[in-house]
């Protein structure tokens, strides 16, 4: 079976790294605009083979789309004359707008997933073989999806050894923005605020677990970052709200020395524990 993947960065590269496991069942043909990446992915043994003109991707068997989701949006409008049979599977971070813009001649071909997984590196340089083991894969609206396309799509992800979960992609995006975009957001203001404060002397020397934590994924990719918050806007605007509201009470529970009150709300903010 030959495997497009487009967009040969941390996503697309793991998922190259995953699949050449199994040389007999996989053939993995990448594409990337960016020539370097093509090169570096070769290099890298990512993919057995880098398609020169886009054209030559849709006669693979599965096309897979790992690059940013506005781009997602604007390939899936040159895929229309795809083989009936093709399996297009797309990894964007939001998929109700991707949803919305698939051309309707080519639906039942399309499954639209989103790999609950990263870190903050992009580039061919970052993939790493396990990234998909043991991470949620959601695939959303299944039902709009050809019966083969579903299949190809769950065996795929089976031997990248995901854990696959069904959700509504307006259902998908509200969650997303709570567990995903919006802690972005808050890592991107976090880093600075920081920096706009002290300079990086200090923030080397004092700079302990806890904020490298909290700050590793404001090192993310700001065109896939932008786009994403773009796509999934009002979602996003919801959870920086409701994250503002309860900064704002333990401002003011500071301002006002309520000791108890505050330990008690930290105490309900220790139950995430329980749950992760």
């Amino acid at each position: 079976m030959n495997i497009g993947i487009i967009g040969l960065g941390l996503m697309g590269g793991s998922l190259g790294l995953a699949l050449k496991k199994f040389p007999k069942k996989y053939r993995i043909i990448g594409y990337d605009h960016n020539k370097a990446h093509q090169s570096e992915a070769l290099l890298l043994n990512l993919v057995d083979e880098i398609a020169v003109e886009f054209e030559s991707i849709k006669n693979c068997d599965v096309i897979i789309l790992t690059i940013p989701v506005d781009a997602i949006i604007a390939t899936v409008k040159n895929l229309t004359d795809v083989d009936n049979n093709c399996t297009i599977i797309d990894f964007g971070s939001s998929k109700a707008k991707i949803s919305e813009n698939i051309p309707k001649v080519i639906r039942k071909n399309f499954v639209t997933a989103h790999p609950m997984t990263g870190t903050e590196k992009f580039g061919p340089t970052a993939a790493v073989e396990k990234l998909y083991s043991d991470k949620v894969m959601v695939i959303c609206n299944r039902e709009l999806s050809g019966e083969l396309q579903n299949d190809i799509a769950l065996k795929l992800f089976t031997d990248i050894e995901a854990k696959v979960v069904f959700m509504d992609a307006y259902e998908h995006d509200r969650h997303a923005a709570f567990i995903s975009h919006m802690p972005h957001a808050v890592s991107y203001a976090m880093a600075n605020a920081v920096m706009k404060q002290e300079d990086s002397e200090n923030i080397i020397a004092l700079a302990g677990g806890g904020f490298r934590s909290m700050s590793r994924i404001a090192k993310s990719s700001p065109n896939m970052w932008e786009d994403i918050f773009r796509q999934n806007k009002e979602n996003l605007l919801e959870s920086i709200e409701i994250f503002n509201s309860e900064l704002q009470r333990c401002q003011e529970m500071i301002e006002n020395e309520q000791w108890e009150e505050l330990h008690q709300w930290m105490r309900e903010a220790n139950k995430i524990h329980d749950i992760l």
